[in-house]
Parts: C-alpha cells; structure tokens; sequence
C-alpha cells in the first residue's frame, strides 16, 4: 500500500513541480519582465529549489562521448555486449578508426557496479578515469519495476551466476573491478570459479569499499542490519509494484525508500547543500549551483532492488557473515576464497569511510589464503571517504593510477 501512495503523491505533486519549474525560469530569463523585477533573483532561486526537491529524477545517461589517448581525442560509443532480464553489460567501445591507434590493446576491465539504490551512472566517474588506458565494460542493472514477473526472482545467487557469466564472455584476461556491495558477490563469482577450475579466471580482482566482513569497524549501515530481526525487513521494507509499471505485482524494495535512507544518514549535510545551492543561485553563482544540480540528479535517482536479492544480502552477508565465516553455500556449493590462487587481489578503502568501515575490504586478504604474498596487495586512501575512493579529485589522482599500474603489473 505504502507503494502506491508514493505514486498517488508523486501524481499529484508532478503539476506543481511543472508550475515551480516554469515559474523559476519567468523570474530568471532575461527575455522575460519579471526577471527585472526587485526580488527576482531570490524568488526565481527559491522556485527552483522547491522544483529540485519535489521533482521526479529519472536514471541519467553517462553522457561519455569522448576520451584522451595520447593527448588526443577519441570517440566513444555505449553498447550493450549482453543483455540479461535484470542487467545489461555495457561496453564504452572505442572509434579508433581517425587515429594512429587503430590495433590498440588494452587490458579488459569488468566494472561491476552497486546493486544497492543509485544507478550505475554512479560510477561515471570511474569509467571516464579507467577509460584512456583500458578496454571499459561495466553492469548496468535495471530497475526491478521494469522487469515483468514473467522473468522470475532474481536473488544473490543470481547476481553471482550473472557476474560469472560476463567474466566468462569477456575472459580469460579479464581484469574485475568491484565498487563497495558487489565486492562480497564478486569475490564468492571467483572463488567458485576457482574450486571448479574454470579456465576463464580473471587476472585480477580489485575490490574497494566493500563490506567482505561487516564484523569489523561496524558502521551505521552494519548496525541497522544487525540491530532489526530479519522479519523486520520483509514486513517493513518490501512492498509490491503498482500496476503502472511493467513489473507490476514484483516485490521489491522501493527505490524511494532506499534514498529515504541515504538523507537519513546525514541530514544537517543535506540541508547544508540545499541551502548553499539557494544562496548560490540568488548571488549568480552559476558554477556551483550547476556542480550542486548534477551531484543531485545523480544522488535522487534510484533504483528498486528485487525484494529476494535485498532480503539475500540483509541476511547472507550482514547478519550471518557467511563468507568471512566460510559457511556460505550457493547452489549447493561451499564458498571457498582460499581456492584462489592465480588471481592477484587489491583492495582499497577510503581512511573516512563510515558506509563500509575499516577493515571490511581488507578481510578479502585473509580469506584468499592461497593467492601468493606477491600478488596481493592493500591501499587505504588518506582522507577520502566512500565517494572518494571512486569519484573526484583522489580517484583520478590517486585511486584510478594506483588500479592501473597494479592491472599493468599483473596483465
């Protein structure tokens, strides 16, 4: 019920939120009289802000058209290399075709995104950053209300099985990035390849900001989840789709309730923002006030996560700990990290974290017992927090340069 309450509200809001918007832009565009008005500038400001917080904010493109080799620019173009019921994998492929690099290799990189609220859009950042010296592909996952019921559940196990199957379509040389949740499915996709000798084994494993061990340094995320029984979950969380979309009857946990979450964790920092963009765009700060919308339109889309797969990982991962205990098993089949052998490990955490504490990514170095001390390697990122380690100024400087030389070194 509380889902269709949502969309009875967001019904009702959508022409109120045209209104503001068209009546931001009267006091605003130069064009117009009343942008000549006394109070013009504050009143068009306080228009727009109330249109960004009610508005609906649909999944933004990745808008990456071009990149940088050799000082030059080279085209880029999105293609779906597998389409999956709840994924696409999504190649950034290159137009060598203007360019003296046209045999140009580069190492394959898998970037396995976030199935945990926001799109993989996220992660624009890190493509752009991995793409001058890599052949980019990552997970783009759909919106569960957009998948009929038709197409069946989809649980954690699914999401291993997937992962395994893109590593087998682009391996063996295949290097995996993981970004924060998918570490945990990631590193059981590996080592279930690994115990049943599969030959298309990636080359490497980078794992960043991931909660391989939530035991440790527990942070809000982790207490939440251990704190509620998981019949509070499934009561509380998981709601079925309206029959608006096409996955209507899926039960899912509702995207709106996930960003509900995201602004509870820090709310003072959110009003913070929103009140600097007002003040922003009363005094003509246009830079600013343009960086506040697009961190926004990235930050208040999100996504419904399947109710099975949610309801997986609350479980599997942060209140039985199965895999840091060795007791997970999926399809029948032990989880064993200490298979690995010939797959190098990086992990990288962010010294501020406080969605995936310290420690919990460096877990992965005591699981994978059987990869050698010199394929195996840590990095904690100073100062940076979990954004941080793939998003900004430390990811391009310090993160994205860090994972290529180890890809280098171990290609």
């Amino acid at each position: 019920m509380l889902y269709q309450l949502h969309e009875m509200q967001r019904t009702f809001l959508n022409p109120l939120m045209q209104w503001a918007e068209a009546s931001s832009k009267l006091f605003s565009n130069p064009v117009s009289p009343f942008a000549h008005t006394p109070f013009s500038q504050r009143i068009a400001a306080g228009y727009e802000l109330l249109y960004r917080l009610g508005k609906d904010y649909e999944k933004p493109a990745f808008g990456i058209d071009t990149t940088t080799i050799d000082g030059k620019p080279v085209g880029i173009f999105e293609h779906a290399a597998v389409t999956k019921a709840f994924c696409r994998l999504l190649h950034f492929r290159k137009d060598l075709s203007n360019t003296e690099a046209r045999d140009l290799a580069q190492p394959v990189v898998l970037l396995v995104a976030p199935l945990s609220g926001h799109h993989s859009t996220l992660l624009r950042d890190t493509v752009r950053g991995l793409l001058p010296e890599h052949d980019v592909y990552i997970t783009d996952w759909t919106d569960a209300r957009m998948v009929p019921l038709s197409e069946g559940p989809f649980h954690l196990d699914d999401y291993i099985y997937y992962v395994q199957d893109f590593i087998r379509h682009l391996g063996p040389d295949v290097h995996v990035i993981s970004v924060c949740q998918p570490t945990v499915p990631v590193l059981a996709a590996i080592s279930l390849m690994a115990t049943n000798k599969d030959a298309k084994l990636p080359k490497t494993m980078t794992m960043m900001g991931g909660p391989i061990d939530p035991r440790k340094s527990p942070t809000a995320v982790n207490n939440l989840a251990t704190e509620k029984p998981f019949s509070w979950f499934e009561n509380t969380v998981i709601y079925p789709v309206p029959p608006n979309y096409p996955g209507f009857g899926r039960k899912v946990y509702p995207g709106f309730l996930q960003h509900a979450g995201f602004i509870a964790m820090n709310p003072g920092r959110h009003a913070q923002s929103h009140r600097e963009f007002y003040m922003h765009l009363v005094r003509g700060d246009d830079e600013p006030a343009e960086s506040h919308r697009k961190f926004y339109d990235e930050y208040n889309a999100v996504l419904d996560m399947p109710a099975e797969y949610y309801l997986d990982t609350i479980k599997t991962v942060f209140q039985e700990f199965s895999l840091p205990k060795g007791t997970w098993e999926v399809g029948g089949q032990l989880v064993r990290p200490q298979d690995i052998t010939n797959v190098a490990l990086l992990t990288i955490e962010g010294e501020l974290d406080d969605i995936s504490g310290a420690g919990q990514t460096q877990a992965a170095h005591e699981l994978c017992t059987g990869i050698p001390a010199d394929m195996q390697e840590d990095f904690v990122v100073p100062q940076a927090g979990h954004y941080g380690i793939f998003s900004g100024r430390r990811w391009r400087e310090i993160v994205c340069p860090k994972i290529t030389a180890f890809i280098r070194q171990h290609a």
